[in-house]
């Protein structure tokens, strides 16, 4: 079988977990922060995981990670 080719955008986006769970950055922490509250922009900072609907899909997109 030929190797799969890992698409690098999702890469530095996306990492795996041990448990096999997808960790990801939130959205909405780019610009714009002066109308974001302290609080909001706190939580933002924190990590998040990929749903179970969409593990499926970005694991074809990280076939090696």
């Amino acid at each position: 079988m030929p190797k799969i080719k890992t698409r690098k955008s999702a890469a530095k986006r996306f990492n795996l977990t041990g448990g096999g769970k997808i960790k990801r950055a939130k959205a909405y922490k780019n610009h714009k922060l002066n109308k974001k509250d302290r609080k909001t922009i706190r939580n933002l900072r924190k990590g998040g995981y990929v749903s179970a609907a969409e593990e499926k899909n970005i694991k074809e997109l990280i076939p090696y990670k």
